[in-house]
């Protein structure tokens, strides 16, 4: 794993360079990569301080002091680090969660001694926050660590040629069949990175099954830590042995998967898994113009982790491998839950997630996939196949807009025409193929800035 390339690394110099840097909480589910990309950050610097602060003898620094320069002269110490070297040195306090205090102290080090860089990380992070009296509000910066996304992916298989293709905007066609075949096996078995460091030691799909049932577990038995009493925790234990078979539907807390289980107690379960990164509550609006606001009395859709986790749940994968369009698996469910998780892995700096669109109208109800901001324009995304005479619900969102602006993902390859609705109106529409779901923003720039009617 020590080769993988992160897309978050970039944001990470850019920090370092900064006068004004303010401590760094690294953020995100367990196994996605943090303490694996902090390592490999720190060999740009000279010193690299690394506390597990699940380990007693780590923790010690700041049991001990109570304060934050004694703290520092006592690890420079340890570590034989001249105080005038501060700036060339990285303090790495990971699983932070386990020190209430640590979290406490961030703010000090920001005030007392800016020149030291200092990241933080935990994956429970959210729930140790209740315990700290003095959170460091304006005294820290944050940014999100997901699984990897197809970039991220063939960055880590080293194909160049793919990395080099996938810049040209629009791609070029020649490349689609290669880029699709490439996309479709990163599909099956998603952005975990011990799964595909497994893969990447012989390209073997076969050897995954046992690594994502022991990724699965090590998921469920955290459970213990999410939950604050003994119901809590069987309510989110059902959530996770069953969650998976809901992802081609909005869903209902109460009675969610069968359950007796109130609605109450299955949304406070959702939202403890959700401050876990272990799932997602997507919700709709219903907006046509900017600002997107999403609608939280709407039943949301939900947003697993990783998708190679859900294919293996669902025991698809063996299914995935002969097939060259994957749109139909799942009822339709698997590839706009994969573009969803590719669009939330842009998000570094930010823990916003997409939404989807609804009209809730006696027989004519409409959803679109995903709705995505340029500037004062809200452009309707779908995924799915078909002719675009079967798009009925973009062809209602663009009924209802002053802009002819609308994106079809799909499997086959990119081109812009020029189509009707329904109702006469006509429209741009841009066909985008699966694997340039990381290319959105670009791609709608692209489109609204180079063509018109």
């Amino acid at each position: 794993m020590e080769d993988f390339n992160r897309e978050l690394i970039r944001y990470l110099f850019s920090w370092k360079e900064r006068t004004d840097r303010k401590p760094l909480i690294l953020r995100g589910a367990r196994q996605v990569g943090k303490t694996t990309l902090i390592n490999r950050f720190s060999e740009n610097y000279g010193y690299y301080i690394r506390l597990n602060l699940e380990k007693a003898d780590d923790r010690y620094f700041f049991e001990a002091f109570e304060n934050i320069r004694d703290i520092t002269d006592a690890l420079f110490l340890k570590y034989n680090i001249p105080s005038s070297e501060s700036e060339n040195v990285l303090l790495f306090l990971d699983e932070i969660q386990e020190s209430p205090k640590a979290i406490q102290f961030l703010r000090y080090f920001y005030e007392e001694i800016p020149r030291l860089n200092v990241i933080a990380a935990g994956s429970l992070l959210e729930f140790a926050m209740r315990k700290v009296k003095n959170f460091p509000v304006g005294r820290v910066e944050y940014v999100y660590l997901h699984p990897l996304n197809f970039v991220e992916y063939l960055q880590a298989l080293g194909h160049k040629n793919a990395l080099e293709e996938l810049k040209n905007i629009p791609v070029r066609n020649i490349s689609h069949n290669a880029l699709l075949e490439l996309f479709n096996r990163y599909a099956i078995i998603g952005g975990m990175p011990e799964i595909i460091k497994t893969y990447l030691q012989n390209k073997n799909i076969a050897d995954l099954p046992a690594k994502f049932e022991s990724l699965w577990e090590t998921y469920k038995d955290d459970t213990e830590k999410y939950a604050k009493s003994s119901a809590e925790r069987k309510v989110i234990r059902h959530i996770m042995e069953t969650a998976y078979l809901y992802l081609d539907k909005r869903i209902k807390f109460q009675n969610f998967g069968e359950s007796n289980y109130r609605s109450r107690e299955v949304g406070e379960a959702m939202r403890n898994l959700e401050m876990a990164k272990i799932i997602r509550l997507i919700y709709p609006t219903t907006d046509l113009e900017p600002p997107i606001k999403p609608v939280l009395k709407k039943s949301p859709r939900l947003q697993f982790l990783d998708s190679g986790v859900v294919n293996y749940l669902n025991g698809i994968q063996a299914e995935m491998l002969s097939m060259k369009d994957l749109s139909p698996l799942y009822k339709g469910s698997l590839i706009p839950h994969l573009i969803t998780q590719e669009i939330i892995s842009l998000n570094v700096t930010s823990d916003r997630k997409p939404n989807f669109w609804v009209r809730e109208k006696t027989q004519s109800s409409a959803e679109i996939d995903l709705v995505i901001r340029h500037g004062n324009k809200i452009i309707p995304v779908e995924i799915k196949s078909g002719a675009v005479g079967t798009l009925k619900s973009l062809h209602s969102f663009i009924d209802q807009v002053s802009h002819p602006y609308a994106v079809r993902i799909y499997a086959g390859e990119f081109n812009v025409q020029k189509s009707k609705t329904r109702n006469g109106k006509t429209f741009l529409l841009m066909n985008l193929p699966y694997y340039l779901g990381t290319k959105i923003y670009d791609y709608v720039k692209y489109f609204v800035e180079n063509h018109s009617l």
